[in-house]
């Protein structure tokens, strides 16, 4: 979470789940010496956590600091249909990719209780998520950096 600050002295300051924002053109990619970092055909940014070399210019560029490094291996693994987190790389939300390619929503959409987040296709312009993006009542965060965020939210 990050607080957002406003452009206006009187205004309130609200907290944001920064996450991956997907970019179109992400930094994080450009910076990777060993390709680790790549962008999916559908526009999934992800890491091969098997060539990263844990050198961390992806998370020192990423404009969202939506990477971590991951210190300490982690031996219980809950889930078997994600890839085992090792030490020494850097990781960072992949939108549940693995539910995604089961034809899933990611689970923070899927259990969000207040269903304030959505998930789509921003390329089908019936998908809810294209409609809501073509009203203009969304923002992304830093459009001016020129990543070309594919996270966008309501109400900033």
């Amino acid at each position: 979470m990050a607080n957002i600050k406003p452009k206006f002295p009187d205004a309130q300051s609200r907290p944001v789940p920064l996450l991956c924002n997907h970019c179109e053109d992400p930094f994080c990619v450009k910076v990777c010496l060993v390709k680790a970092s790549f962008k999916r055909k559908d526009g999934i940014v992800l890491i091969d956590e098997h060539r990263c070399i844990g050198c961390r210019y992806c998370m020192i560029v990423c404009p969202y600091k939506a990477r971590s490094f991951v210190f300490k291996h982690h031996e219980q693994q809950t889930n078997p249909d994600v890839p085992k987190r090792e030490h020494g790389v850097v990781e960072k939300c992949d939108f549940c990719v693995h539910r995604i390619d089961k034809g899933l929503l990611p689970a923070c959409v899927e259990i969000c209780p207040n269903k304030a987040m959505i998930f789509g296709n921003l390329n089908d312009p019936q998908n809810e998520v294209a409609k809501l993006v073509a009203t203009g009542k969304t923002k992304t965060i830093r459009p001016d950096l020129g990543s070309k965020p594919k996270v966008y939210y309501l109400g900033l």
